[in-house]
């Protein structure tokens, strides 16, 4: 069991993340934006396992969240997740702070596999990109 704290703004992504890993036996906290999470964090003096955030929110975006949270807390492990591909390129620059980039739509059951991969410390899958010929 882990304590996670999941920043999105959109509200039935955020139920469906929040209830999938309550599901799993974690402790949930969550906030609507980026601004929010980051006082979340710094009310808890960092103490949680993981941090998931969305990329593209209003306030603050998952990747000046994720900067702002490693600087403070380097400890942190921090996940984020888009829906949009040119902000997971602007996420490719943050491979020391933040796990990995998980893809919007995602299911349940990578959901899951995701966070449990990032708790446990286990590398990052490199997928090669498809080559044309």
């Amino acid at each position: 069991m882990a304590r996670i704290l999941v920043a999105e703004d959109d509200d039935n992504v955020r139920a469906f993340v929040v209830r999938a890993l309550e599901m799993s036996g974690h402790v949930v906290s969550f906030a609507e934006d980026g601004g929010l999470a980051l006082e979340a964090v710094a009310e808890a003096d960092g103490a949680f396992d993981l941090l998931l955030s969305d990329i593209k929110m209003p306030v603050m975006d998952g990747i000046g969240l994720a900067l702002s949270v490693s600087s403070a807390y380097p400890d942190l492990k921090i996940m984020l997740m888009t829906g949009f591909a040119d902000q997971r390129e602007r996420a490719h620059g943050l491979d020391a702070l933040v796990y990995d980039v998980l893809n919007k739509p995602f299911s349940l059951a990578q959901l899951v596999e995701k966070v449990a991969d990032a708790l446990a410390g286990r590398p990052v899958e490199i997928v090669p990109l498809a080559r044309s010929v």
